[in-house]
């Protein structure tokens, strides 16, 4: 059985998606782009892009009941590789102890020009 999850403390979907979907004991996190909730803005810089992806990730697990220490896997996407080093600064500084599994990619573009989008797996 699968639990749609929806917060409006994260970006509304820009597609024929959800933010997140439990299942069983799984939550899997849509692709979150750097897009404050309340302003509808996107931060200028990789470090504040990365900063707003994690809130927006933190807000959908709380909705489900998750905390950022049930997070499992990570799929980050970067519009420059050369972001890699900042990104993974602030990166970092979220996930401090046990630290899930990731891939990084270099993508040629992402929604509304962003510099980052990040999809995260958790389970309990």
């Amino acid at each position: 059985m699968k639990k749609i999850i929806h917060t409006n403390h994260a970006p509304k979907a820009v597609g024929p998606y959800s933010q997140a979907v439990e299942a069983g004991n799984t939550l899997y996190i849509s692709g979150q782009i750097p897009v404050d909730p309340e302003t509808g803005k996107v931060p200028a810089t990789i470090e504040e892009q990365t900063a707003q992806c994690l809130k927006n990730i933190r807000a959908i697990l709380a909705e489900a009941g998750y905390t950022i220490d049930n997070v499992v896997k990570s799929t980050v996407l970067l519009d420059d590789i050369n972001d890699f080093a900042a990104m993974n600064e602030v990166y970092a500084s979220v996930y401090t102890r046990d630290m899930p599994a990731r891939v990084c990619y270099e993508v040629s573009k992402l929604p509304l020009g962003v510099k980052i989008e990040i999809e995260t797996v958790a389970v309990k």
